[in-house]
């Protein structure tokens, strides 16, 4: 088994954490990570997006260009990664501020309302929780319980206490999954 994916929008959403939580989920499962970040040089509100590959063989290369899955969560990485998805392949994408929607008809297309689901749970910052959560279920390339433990090794530990809020916000996204293609 090998995914190749890569997750993309604002600096600020969680990319960066989201690829690096499966990288570390990857390697308690003793699977081959790769995790390549890519980001300007703005820290919030400009271009993010991580490649992550996951695979039970030895990875020859970090570099893409396409995707088994695009996880996708603004306007201008839909319209960057939209065609880089692999026929057959996923794209996950949470509709607020999308305003041209996929079209592909040769992908499983999956939404999520991460930012809504976020506001309604009190707390914007796990957004990207339940977009991971969301992507889980719609892929489980990793177990749940090593997901948690990579979560506790990005997080710095004064914030471990909010890793109960962070596996709500996972199971969540897993249960609001929409599938539109």
């Amino acid at each position: 088994m090998t995914e190749e994916l890569i997750i993309a929008g604002f600096g600020g959403q969680g990319v960066l954490s989201m690829g690096k939580i499966l990288a570390y989920s990857g390697i308690m499962q003793d699977q081959e990570v790769s995790w390549m970040p890519s980001y300007g040089p703005e820290m919030r509100g400009g271009t993010a997006n991580v490649t992550v590959i996951i695979s039970d063989d030895r990875i020859s290369s970090p570099i893409l260009t396409q995707f088994d899955t695009a996880v996708i969560l603004n306007q201008q990485s839909m319209d960057k990664f939209e065609e880089t998805v692999k026929p057959g392949g996923v794209l996950l994408y949470d509709p607020n501020g999308i305003l041209k929607h996929p079209t592909r008809k040769d992908i499983n297309i999956f939404k999520v309302e991460g930012a809504k689901i976020a506001a309604e749970m009190g707390n914007a910052k796990i957004f990207n929780m339940i977009v991971l959560g969301a992507y889980l279920k719609a892929k489980p390339i990793v177990k749940l319980e090593n997901v948690i433990e990579g979560l506790k090794k990005s997080l710095p530990e004064r914030y471990h206490k909010l890793i109960p809020l962070n596996e709500e916000a996972i199971k969540r996204g897993m249960n609001e999954l929409v599938e539109i293609s």
